[in-house]
């Protein structure tokens, strides 16, 4: 926590020229770049949990023999309960107007649930899902509740013109740590499955996931000390917020992204089932899977986020908006290992895109005192869709028939899911060519040369400097 210089040493900065402004603006500028530094190293301990831990939700379950049933209430309930934790949470600053303490209380708390998520339903495994699904509910509405508060604090030690690199960069980290916690995970639980110990497997890679989540917690209450907050919340409530005080644009920006969210998952619970249950792959083969994603985001990110400050946010969620109904209808046509893999790699191009731009749009289009109301009431939005896709998703893969006549054609694929997944498909394009004309970019950007926007895509522009014949005019 920074603290005022001793005397003496203002008298010697005033006796070599300095003066006590300068001094201060100093201490300030130090301040931000270790709150930075210390943001960064919080999405690394953040990764490390997610991609060794959560990412492993589904695949613990299915050791519990849950049903897809099981699985997507596994999805939806959790996110549900978040949505009330967040805005309990904004509430309950609103009171305490401390956010250290509530971010130390709710990340504590969270790590802590993965001693009961882990070892309640193997204690009583017959009802081992249900079990699992009740210790997620309580592992996600701690997480949840520090959400909005944590990106408020973020939000206010990074600058508007830097906003996109520096989350970009935060995102490349993050994309990083999750690609090597999967392999190392995959790898445990692989070995476990041979040595027929699954459950070991689980458990290690469980506990690291605790620690890590502590790890993070530390790096939060470190940059709350050093970041200053100034109008943290607004005085009035979130209905005020979305009534009166958002713009038509963000109101119809929630909108899109909450439907997009509810499409999206209705296919995105059943992956782990299809993979796992139905194409018999090992745990390390769904790492793998998962690590093709994660490497394109790394490779993808920073390029999405200059674009996203040069061109702006709407325009990076309208390539990628439009992109993203492509990526499940692509599980129909073939099962082969390497071809999904080929198709996840894309995949996480686009999805580093549309993440980026979801997040960054919300930053841009909020006031100071309005971000932690704002993120909130973005964060619920979004928790809903995501909770009745997954509910959704589950029913359709009760009654989808597993195969498909056209004509004299009959499709069979290894289960009847991939054919949610298209559903999923169509349902985003649809939202897709509904929704992204209805709000514009919220911050004021430099004129730029439009024609040559899709030149500047992220892998599109490095195989473009690669050809011999490119003419440097083509793009700026």
């Amino acid at each position: 926590m920074n603290q005022s210089p001793p005397q003496h040493q203002t008298s010697l900065l005033l006796l070599e020229g300095g003066t006590s402004d300068n001094l201060t603006l100093s201490s300030e500028s130090e301040a931000s770049a270790q709150s930075r530094r210390y943001g960064v190293r919080d999405a690394a301990f953040q990764a490390a949990a997610q991609g060794g831990g959560e990412n492993y939700f589904s695949a613990f379950a299915l050791l519990l023999h849950a049903s897809p049933f099981h699985i997507g209430i596994l999805s939806a309930l959790p996110q549900l309960v978040g949505v009330v934790a967040q805005l309990s949470s904004v509430k309950l600053l609103q009171r305490l107007r401390n956010p250290g303490r509530l971010i130390v209380t709710f990340g504590r708390a969270q790590a802590f649930c993965w001693l009961p998520l882990l070892t309640l339903p193997l204690l009583i495994p017959e009802h081992g899902p249900w079990i699992l699904i009740g210790c997620a509910m309580l592992y996600f509405a701690c997480g949840h509740a520090s959400i909005p508060i944590w990106n408020s604090l973020l939000v206010e030690m990074v600058g508007l013109s830097g906003r996109g690199a520096y989350f970009a960069r935060r995102a490349r980290i993050t994309a990083l740590m999750s690609f090597v916690a999967l392999g190392i995970a995959g790898t445990i639980l692989t070995l476990g499955q041979q040595w027929d110990i699954s459950w070991i497997g689980f458990l290690v890679i469980f506990l690291v996931a605790a620690v890590a989540r502590i790890g993070a917690t530390n790096c939060q209450i470190r940059v709350s000390k050093l970041t200053p907050v100034h109008h943290i919340e607004a005085p009035h409530g979130f209905r005020h917020f979305l009534l009166q005080t958002a713009t038509r644009d963000f109101r119809h920006f929630l909108l899109f992204s909450g439907l997009m969210h509810f499409a999206v998952l209705i296919s995105g619970p059943f992956f782990v089932i299809y993979l796992l249950r139905d194409l018999q792959w090992s745990y390390l083969q769904y790492a793998g899977w998962m690590a093709s994603s994660i490497s394109a985001q790394f490779l993808t990110l920073t390029p999405w986020g200059q674009f996203g400050d040069r061109y702006g946010n709407k325009t990076l969620v309208a390539i990628t908006g439009l992109s993203v109904p492509l990526l499940p209808m692509g599980y129909l046509f073939s099962e082969q290992y390497l071809f999904l893999l080929i198709l996840n790699f894309f995949g996480g191009v686009i999805w580093a895109g549309l993440s980026l731009g979801l997040q960054n749009y919300v930053f841009d289009s909020l006031r100071p005192e309005e971000r932690t109301r704002g993120v909130a009431s973005a964060n619920a939005m979004n928790a809903i869709g995501w909770g009745t896709g997954a509910l959704i998703g589950s029913w359709l893969a009760t009654i989808t028939p597993a195969q498909l006549l056209f004509g004299s054609w009959v499709v069979t694929p290894a289960s009847n899911l991939p054919f949610v997944f298209c559903l999923s498909g169509a349902l985003r394009l649809l939202i897709a060519l509904s929704l992204l004309g209805t709000f514009r970019e919220p911050r004021p950007l430099a004129p730029s040369l439009t024609q040559h926007l899709l030149w500047e895509l992220p892998l599109v522009k490095p195989l473009i400097a690669l050809l011999p014949w490119k003419n440097p005019r083509v793009a700026p």
